[in-house]
């Protein structure tokens, strides 16, 4: 066997093995000096370094890890959504109109919102909420013009907000979930001598698609049934109050990974409206709920990462659906509402994590002489390494391998049982390692189809862990909780081959805090390319779109909080095509500790006494108890996070 030197490596070999192209919807790509871009604005060919943003956000004292916000990318989103539809709409000869809604609860953070908001407002778009916090923070932000829906749970005290909402002229419809809703809502309206705005969620036939499959059909946890709905409208229509129910919706899930079951519940959901039209209850809006998806790169065996469609088949999918049973059924067509939040705010975001530190399992070798009076079982695994290091041939190389793995199960046997020392043992285990990717290299090189089964056991064993500075649990928690495929790749470097196959662990002390799924190419792979690292070196990744749910689900596992942010613009006439519109630092230790009611004063007098008790007896000097003090002292207003500096 003849070992083939690897082609040449260039900027696309490096796009296509982190499958940007796949996730990154036009906004990722790398530009000449091997780093990382965005190009954020729609139509615009204003190209960002994020490595620039990076440095610039350092300068102004943000710390690492570090969220990235592209706003332009919210505002490019929600244009692209609202677009396709008036595309749809037009190509099918649609007589309605289309509102996006955007719901909050897939990131509450206040200027996500208002730049989801200001950036539909030439499409009318609106808002939906699920909670009494979120209806309470959108309420003074909508106005009189922007529609917002109320979906979720509700009590008297949410109804009766509704309701003041109604009162001011605001737009506001409560989505009624459960039947009790309804009656409440009814004795409330009718206390005010109000004639109440209020839509309804149907539990269809139709079931969802992916992990949120249960989103939909008639066990989901919300909505009535056809026998409540037919209830409500008769109630409705005994008080001459048919024109209340002014909305129909339903929910198939988070990220709806298959179109087919989209096409089937809008067909059902809108011979459901048909039938109320032609009986005389005026619904306007017909709300097909959540669950324009995102390709985070994920393959199809993966629903919570992939989709089978793209933007304009999911508009036209919805729009001529639509019009095709209202149009058999002689209806006029309603004006179409989606809650698409993941869709408008995932990509706009992405976490920098600085690499710490490798651990990898081929440390180089020790270049130590045998020690003396080894057994033979050591002059074994020296003969397996020259072997491996002297031949191409694969037959050999596999011999090589497992001659190794035997070696050093005996190896592993004869020190248990006191016959080897640990000099021997550690001459040992540095020997199987260079064997092992001796071998590796080589069975790799020759590029077999299909692979031994032995070069998969190596590239298993020989993956290093890069450990870098963030808790998995905080930032990217669907990763851990549904096994969500975020794509992750180094920032810079990229006109490099990288030349470690790596996986991503954090600074947490729970084993499931890694990322062990990555994009790799056309596939998801367990393990990510990186390049090799050298301590003290910067070395930044990217986890990408981040942007949706992923900070407001994150936990405080080991007290590793909230991490600083910023804000970037793009604008072409300025220093790197950005600028940083705010900074926001993160949760400081002191504030992370007073959550679980640590509180900074008590824990400074109980560290001062400590510090007193050893000053009278000796064990330490005056001074130096001072400096250990104000040490403790100055360190809990940091971040909960680690320093990247090396001490040197």
């Amino acid at each position: 066997m003849t070992t083939q030197q690897p082609p040449a490596w260039s900027l696309d070999d490096a796009q296509t093995m982190y499958a940007m192209d796949v996730w990154g919807d036009g906004f990722f790509s790398i530009n000449d000096k091997g780093n990382v871009c965005v190009k954020p604005i729609e139509g615009m060919d204003i190209s960002v370094d994020i490595n620039d943003v990076i440095a610039e956000a350092l300068a102004e004292g943000s710390t690492l890890p570090l969220i990235l916000r592209f706003q332009d990318i919210i505002s490019s989103r929600v244009k692209r959504l609202n677009r396709k539809f008036r595309e749809a709409i037009e190509g099918a000869g649609y007589e309605g109109v289309y509102r996006s809604i955007f719901p909050i609860k897939v990131n509450q953070l206040q200027e996500v919102v208002a730049e989801v908001i200001e950036a539909g407002r030439e499409f009318d778009i609106g808002v939906e909420c699920g909670s009494k916090a979120e209806l309470m923070a959108a309420l003074p932000m909508i106005g009189s013009d922007t529609l917002m829906l109320c979906n979720g749970v509700k009590d008297h005290v949410m109804l009766t907000m509704m309701l003041n909402a109604q009162q001011l002229g605001q737009q506001v419809i409560p989505i009624i979930e459960k039947y009790s809703e309804f009656e409440q809502l009814m004795i409330l309206a009718d206390q005010r001598e109000l004639k109440p705005r209020l839509g309804v969620r149907v539990k269809l036939n139709t079931r969802g698609a992916g992990r949120w499959y249960e989103s939909g059909g008639a066990r989901s946890k919300f909505g009535l049934t056809v026998p409540e709905l037919v209830r409500l409208v008769k109630i409705l229509e005994k008080r001459g109050q048919g024109d209340c129910l002014e909305l129909l919706h339903f929910h198939l899930g988070s990220q709806i990974s298959d179109i087919q079951v989209l096409r089937s519940a809008v067909k059902e959901i809108t011979q459901i409206y048909a039938d109320l039209v032609l009986r005389g209850v005026s619904v306007k809006f017909l709300d097909v709920g959540g669950g324009l998806g995102v390709n985070y790169g994920g393959d199809y065996d993966n629903p919570e990462s992939s989709i089978n469609y793209g933007l304009r088949e999911y508009a036209n999918v919805v729009v001529y659906a639509v019009k095709e049973i209202c149009d058999e059924r002689g209806v006029p067509v309603p004006t179409l509402l989606s809650e698409s939040g993941r869709a408008l705010t995932a990509h706009h975001s992405m976490l920098v994590v600085p690499v710490l530190g490798v651990h990898r399992p081929d440390s180089p070798p020790m270049h130590d002489e045998t020690p003396p009076d080894s057994p033979s079982v050591v002059s074994r695994m020296e003969t397996a390494y020259e072997e491996a290091r002297s031949t191409d041939v694969t037959g050999i190389l596999l011999e090589c391998y497992h001659d190794a793995r035997e070696a050093r199960e005996e190896a592993d046997q004869l020190m248990r049982l006191g016959y080897m020392t640990l000099d021997q043992l550690a001459h040992t285990d540095s020997l199987y390692w260079s064997t092992c990717r001796e071998v590796l290299q080589k069975l790799a090189a020759a590029q077999l189809t299909p692979p031994p089964t032995e070069q998969l056991e190596l590239e298993e064993q020989l993956t290093d862990l890069y450990l870098c500075d963030f808790s998995v649990f905080h930032s990217i928690i669907d990763h851990w909780a549904i096994q969500q495929v975020f794509p992750v790749m180094p920032l810079h470097r990229l006109q490099e081959r990288p030349d470690r196959r790596a996986q991503v662990v954090d600074l947490t002390c729970d084993s499931d805090g890694k990322i062990d799924q990555y994009v790799h190419g056309h596939s998801n792979t367990s393990w990510l390319p990186l390049h090799s690292h050298k301590h003290g070196d910067a070395y930044h990744i990217g986890i990408f779109l981040v942007g949706a749910y992923q900070e407001i689900l994150g936990d405080a596992h080991n007290l590793l909080g909230r991490v600083d942010e910023v804000h970037v613009y793009a604008k072409e006439d300025e220093t790197g095509n950005f600028w940083i519109e705010e900074t926001l630092k993160g949760i400081c230790i002191k504030d992370m500790l007073s959550q679980v009611q640590y509180f900074p004063n008590d824990l400074d007098r109980r560290m001062s006494e400590l510090i007193r008790k050893q000053i009278n007896a000796g064990v330490v000097k005056a001074a130096e108890g001072t400096r250990i003090l104000n040490n403790y002292t100055k360190r809990l207003d940091e971040s909960t996070y680690c320093t990247t500096e090396v001490v040197r």
